[in-house]
């Protein structure tokens, strides 16, 4: 059985500095405001805000505020002797703002609303317009439940006075300049409330089906091949401007059983600090190994080798014969070379990029009715490991292989240093283990949330500890 060094290289590098490594969830994904704003929005656009705030009650908002004082009464009956009709004639949302709090786990939403009223009234044809700007806000918080996991809730919807602004625009004459302004002052301490009586209920509608689409996106089975990954929530957060969804994830096999779980905080060198993108999807170190796994499995590879590559099956025939010329001659058209592979291909992940390491072991039969073979090697290899986006796909690549170590575990031909092989054997791999695995990663990986986050266009990057996935800067 071949040693496994593999585990000794990648345990070994990563030993000194898993000590000072914080806790970290298999994957996180953060949402930064740009994203929150525009979903938040697009929620908000369809519950129909805008039409709710056309249809606010103002006239019999104003009666009832005035029954409740009755200094005020006598004007107001004064005023609405004067007005015929009275609403909102257009609404608009203007652009939400969405930032930190000045306590932590917590998200301020601001939501601004331009509106322009008309009045009617006998003192002239034409009707009296004035505009109003005011301001909803509203707070994100990370609310624990006794019975269930923590949740992201929107509370203290409010709208202030301290907001709000009236103007008429266009003045007319003195008299109904005079009764404009009356109805304004009027509307002032009213407005509010009206705003905050039958929008607030909306915009919570609104966040409640943002974070359930945020959950959906988020949580969306990823087909693999074969199997598949599936994310579910470990808990949100609230970290700067962002929201921040903490994932775990399970592995499935063709068959839908899982085969592996990833369900807690472990000691990672992973970074998730939002860095001020529009969204990023942060995966450990250990979870990308196990998707590779997946994608990637331990598995015995035979090959003819004079037929798939005949040149490589000569330079490896002039290796043996410098070794045992009489072996050499026992070379026939049907020679064997078994790979098996005893890891599949791991991945390390660092600031300089990414490299895999594997562990195999390669016999060579002189003919494919050989039962015992020339020589058995247990070799470890390294490659290059390229992540890169194609389309909507994450695509894993091998190249650039080379040989760490040579261990000559069994040979009929009689002893040598495997060192004197060692080019011909970087070829053999490269032409027939790194083509097998890169076939079977060229399906790739689909990531739906790329599109479903409003991004056509993404881009990957390796840092120590983990995959990071971001809009493309281009």
């Amino acid at each position: 059985m071949a040693i496994p060094w593999i585990f000794t290289l990648l345990y070994g590098l990563l030993g000194a500095t898993l000590v000072q490594a914080d806790p970290q969830p298999p994957a996180v994904l953060n949402l930064g405001p740009e994203v929150i704003r525009e979903h938040l929005a697009q929620a908000l656009e369809k519950h129909h805000a805008t039409a709710i705030l056309q249809q606010l009650p103002l006239l019999s908002a104003m009666r009832d505020r005035s029954g409740n004082i009755p200094m005020l009464e006598s004007l107001m009956r004064t005023i609405l002797r004067f007005i015929i009709w009275m609403k909102v004639t257009s609404a608009n949302i203007l652009q939400l703002v969405v930032e930190p709090s000045t306590y932590d786990q917590e998200l301020v939403v601001r939501i601004p609303l331009d509106m322009v009223a008309g009045l009617n009234t006998p003192l002239i044809k034409s009707i009296v317009e004035f505009q109003m700007n005011t301001e909803i806000q509203a707070l994100i918080r990370v609310e624990k439940s006794k019975s269930g996991p923590a949740r992201l809730n929107l509370s203290d919807c409010s709208s202030s006075e301290n907001t709000l602004s009236l103007s008429l625009l266009r003045k007319l004459s003195f008299v109904v300049n005079s009764l404009a302004n009356n109805v304004m002052n009027l509307l002032l301490p009213t407005l509010p409330q009206i705003v905050k009586n039958h929008l607030c209920p909306v915009i919570h509608q609104a966040f409640e089906d943002m974070y359930e689409a945020f959950l959906k996106l988020a949580t969306a089975p990823t087909p693999l091949s074969p199997g598949a990954l599936e994310f579910s929530l470990l808990s949100p957060a609230i970290q700067d401007s962002n929201i921040r969804l903490n994932l775990k994830a399970r592995l499935l096999d063709s068959k839908a059983r899982v085969t592996n779980w990833f369900n807690s905080s472990v000691a990672s060198l992973m970074e998730t600090t939002p860095d001020g993108l529009p969204f990023s999807l942060v995966i450990r170190q250990d979870l990308v190994n196990a998707i590779v796994t997946t994608m990637v499995p331990k598995e015995e590879l035979v090959i003819l080798l004079k037929f798939v590559v005949p040149d490589v099956a000569r330079q490896l025939q002039m290796n043996i014969k410098e070794i045992n010329a009489e072996a050499a001659d026992k070379l026939g058209p049907t020679q064997i070379l078994k790979i098996f592979t005893r890891t599949s291909p791991q991945i390390m992940l660092d600031e300089g990029g990414a490299t895999a390491a594997q562990n195999v072991v390669l016999e060579v039969f002189p003919t494919n009715t050989d039962v015992r073979p020339f020589f058995s090697l247990g070799i470890e290899a390294s490659y290059e490991a390229l992540f890169f986006m194609e389309g909507d796909r994450l695509r894993l690549n091998f190249n650039s292989i080379s040989i760490e170590r040579i261990k000559l575990m069994v040979s009929d031909i009689k002893l040598f240093d495997p060192e004197v092989m060692k080019d011909t054997l970087i070829k053999v791999l490269e032409s027939t283990l790194l083509t097998n695995e890169n076939g079977k990663l060229r399906t790739g990986v689909p990531i739906s949330m790329l599109k479903a986050l409003g991004y056509e266009k993404a881009e990957w990057s390796v840092s120590k500890g983990s995959l990071k996935l971001t809009p493309a800067s281009s």
